[in-house]
């Protein structure tokens, strides 16, 4: 079957490679119906090492179920299912939690030996604790965007705005235009924020984020994005920030402009090892910090139905579509600012 490798820093390939197989009892086999790129995975696209092996790429997925194991209870052959960027048993003491990426026994799609989701398909671990069955939708359906966004970019938005604890009557700024930052903005919105300030500096991103709920939109970085955010709110900054790009300078932002006593809330993959917390940024203001790898099982179920019936669109975030054979420039696109975010067909 056809998959997508990167063999280095901007070495994209589509390479044939053997078909999934049931190895345990609980997976599944799922055929790929949609999958897309993710802005976390321009990271390795930046700064990979050359290799000769290469690693299997995309974490987000709709699929079909092709074939399950002798213990799988829940899932049969020809479920349309949603995937969370990670895989979990659904049963350890994390997973009951709420915890899904800290299951003990699952880990993230991009692990040595796993395969990827910008593929034909996959074999899925613990399926059973993974997987979402979407019901009455059909493989053609117009929802598949909206509901590919569950997989990873939506749930993510939503589980910043949640560790935020954002709620009626909040200010909140969202730093980043990107997928998971515009649907922070519809995350925060839903969740009752009276104003909503998108820090981003491309128009076509911006005015979708005022689309799902930004009331202003701050285009300056740095200093002047820090003053003009203080401007916006009476001096005293943001109660709740979210983080959504994962680059130090958009951390030192959010500390910039959060309201003393308030929340700020990372989920842009961190792309830096050490973040100051001392007395200048977080702990002179008691600022609360917050935040961590989404755990998108933990919101499938609950934010589907508004997917269904047409009450949210988060699907407006893909503004191109790719053949699997396309995903190359797919990658080259996004990194160029030429697409926000792309979905792959098969």
């Amino acid at each position: 079957m056809k998959a997508t490798y990167m063999f280095g820093a901007g070495d994209v390939r589509v390479i044939e490679v053997p078909a999934p197989t049931l190895q345990e009892p609980t997976d599944a086999v799922v055929r790929i119906v949609r999958a897309c790129v993710c802005g976390s995975d321009l990271h390795p696209y930046h700064g990979m090492d050359a290799s000769t092996e290469g690693a299997s790429m995309g974490h987000e997925f709709i699929g079909v179920i092709e074939e399950t194991g002798s213990e799988v209870r829940s899932l049969t052959k020809g479920d349309l299912v949603i995937s969370p960027f990670s895989f979990s048993d659904g049963t350890c003491e994390f997973c009951q939690e709420g915890l899904f990426t800290s299951c003990i026994h699952g880990d993230f799609w991009d692990t040595p030996g796993m395969g990827g989701a910008q593929a034909e398909a996959i074999r899925v671990p613990y399926a059973d604790g993974t997987l979402v069955k979407v019901p009455g939708v059909s493989e053609d359906s117009p929802l598949l965007g909206s509901l590919l966004t569950l997989s990873d970019v939506y749930g993510t938005g939503w589980h910043a705005a949640a560790r935020a604890g954002v709620t009626h009557g909040d200010t909140v700024a969202v730093i980043g235009d990107g997928a998971v930052g515009l649907l922070a903005v519809l995350s925060a919105k839903q969740m009752g924020a009276e104003q909503i300030i998108l820090m981003g500096r491309h128009q076509s991103r911006t005015d979708l984020g005022r689309d799902f709920g930004a009331t202003d939109v701050v285009a300056e970085r740095g200093d002047e994005g820090i003053a003009k955010v203080r401007e916006l709110t009476g001096g005293r900054g943001a109660t709740k920030v979210l983080e959504a790009v994962g680059h130090l300078p958009a951390y030192e932002q959010a500390y910039g402009i959060v309201r003393p006593g308030g929340v700020i809330s990372r989920v842009g993959v961190p792309q830096y090892e050490e973040a100051p917390i001392g007395f200048g940024s977080l702990f002179g203001a008691n600022v609360s910090l917050t935040g961590g790898p989404a755990p998108v099982r933990a919101y499938i179920e609950d934010l589907m139905p508004a997917v269904l019936d047409g009450t949210v669109n988060p699907g407006r975030v893909f503004d191109r579509t790719v053949s699997l054979d396309d995903v190359p420039d797919a990658y080259r696109a996004m990194d160029n600012r030429e697409a926000l975010k792309i979905m792959v067909t098969p």
